[in-house]
């Protein structure tokens, strides 16, 4: 992740980190990172400077500079939301976090939304929404009374789903993805949610839908206990992710992708019933497709301390 936009506050060190960058641009890391350190030395207590050296010192072959870089990133902000614990994991090899803080989702997703829907349908040829309805629409869905889009995003989902639900709501962890959801026109609520941090015993759906979020999630064992509780029963769940061999695996790209097996167990763990997981591709990147995983899967019977007097409709 790039810290352009985060200044040191100090108008000097700026000056110099705009040189970095045009050095860098160049593509001399080496004496970009010479310049960054030099900025850093007016103001040591700015993180982004710290996780950018950390990336130009990485890129010039210096992985100790890197590390020593990255440790200061986290020094200086422990809410680390340039995600600098998660690049030394990956940088030593050492068991990586489970996922990844949500200072750092948050912040990423905030710069991004300016030209998030571009880059994702235009270059990336992004198609999270279209294969989402896809599944859903082999296994029989037609429409849903209550329909949840958990990390909307700019909205991109919830403009698939629109004409498919009466009620539909969207849930995200970034402020600028929200206002861009909100601009579109297509949920009926939008609310600020850290998905990672859900809690039982909210309104029930009778479908949730999650297009490519928990690729920033990790280990979704909670999330997806979440989804199970919060569904009607026989509600539908559907999301798309990246395919990964493992378990779960945080990638250079500072994603996770994970396993059909893991996939697999978790939603039997959960009680869902009907579960269809099937190869897709997610987007293109660098020239390549980027392999990815479709979930579809029915939630099972009610659980009894969860029972309500409202009754939702759902249409198979």
């Amino acid at each position: 992740m790039s810290p352009y936009g985060f200044s040191s506050g100090d108008p000097q060190a700026d000056r110099r980190h705009g040189f970095a960058e045009a050095l860098a641009a160049s593509g001399d890391m080496e004496a970009a990172a010479e310049a960054l350190a030099g900025a850093l030395e007016r103001a040591p207590g700015w993180a982004a400077g710290w996780h950018r050296l950390g990336e130009w010192r990485l890129a010039s072959g210096d992985r100790d500079g890197a590390a020593s870089a990255w440790r200061r990133a986290l020094e200086a902000d422990p809410r680390d939301r340039f995600g600098a614990r998660a690049r030394l994991d990956l940088m030593s090899g050492a068991p990586v976090s489970e996922s990844l803080p949500p200072a750092y989702v948050e912040t990423l997703f905030d710069q991004y939304a300016p030209r998030f829907d571009a880059s994702l349908t235009g270059s990336l040829s992004y198609r999270g929404p279209q294969i989402v309805m896809e599944v859903l629409g082999r296994a029989g869905f037609a429409r849903a009374a209550r329909a949840l889009d958990l990390g909307c995003g700019t909205g991109l989902m919830g403009a698939a789903l629109r004409s498919s639900c009466d009620h539909l709501e969207g849930w995200d962890i970034s402020a600028a993805m929200l206002a861009r959801a909100r601009a579109r026109g297509v949920y009926d609520a939008l609310a600020r949610r850290d998905i990672n941090a859900l809690e039982m015993g909210g309104p029930r759906y009778d479908l949730i839908a999650a297009a490519d979020v928990f690729t920033y999630v990790g280990a979704l064992e909670r999330v997806v206990a979440w989804c199970a509780d919060a569904l009607e029963p026989g509600g539908w769940f559907a999301c798309a992710l990246e395919a990964g061999e493992a378990g779960v695996t945080l990638r250079e790209t500072m994603r996770f992708a994970h396993a059909p097996d893991y996939l697999s167990a978790l939603m039997d763990q959960a009680g869902f019933t009907r579960v269809e997981i099937s190869a897709c591709t997610l987007r293109r990147e660098r020239g390549a497709d980027v392999p990815g995983l479709a979930v579809m899967a029915r939630a099972g019977g009610r659980t009894p301390d969860r029972d309500r007097d409202d009754t939702a409709s759902l249409t198979a």
